[in-house]
């Protein structure tokens, strides 16, 4: 899964540095009184890619915010439980997201952006992927649970 990870870094890499540049060139042009009909567009495209890669690399590395006061707390048969449960709405939630993102993308399909020659459907191509990343990191980490690997992320062990 290294390869993955690499390609998603890379991946926001590229857009993140694309987006200044759009937002670069919007400002720029704004100010020299020509301004690009398109940059506020892309930049809005832009973003929602950056996010959600953004996303599936958090998601990948365990690094989503988790208020774990109470749950790290729990003796390791209630803490198992609690994080079962909690990974099988994350997988739901992930799961739905996917789903009905593919649905986005072919209610849009049609549409053409306002300012750019492109479907507004690329706006909700990135939710497909994050939604499966979701999806199967949850699953992954529901096998730790169910063999005993699963760890506290962020206390270590548990009483």
């Amino acid at each position: 899964m290294r390869w993955f990870d690499r390609t998603l870094a890379v991946m926001a890499s590229i857009f993140v540095v694309v987006l200044l540049g759009t937002v670069t060139a919007g400002v720029v042009f704004r100010a020299a009184n020509h301004p690009l009909s398109w940059t506020d567009e892309a930049a809005g495209f832009l973003m929602i890619w950056v996010a959600c890669l953004g996303w599936m690399i958090a998601t990948r590395k365990r690094n989503h915010i988790r208020i774990r006061v109470f749950m790290d707390r729990l003796p390791r048969t209630a803490w198992n439980g609690t994080e079962l449960v909690f990974q099988l709405c994350v997988a739901v939630i992930g799961g739905v997201l996917a789903w009905y993102s593919l649905h986005l993308i072919q209610v849009n399909s049609d549409i053409e952006a306002t300012s750019m020659p492109v479907s507004v459907a690329w706006m909700y191509v990135p939710m497909v992927p994050a939604g499966l990343v979701t999806l199967l990191q949850a699953l992954v980490d529901i096998g730790q649970v169910l063999r005993g690997t699963a760890v506290p992320v962020a206390s270590g062990d548990l009483p």
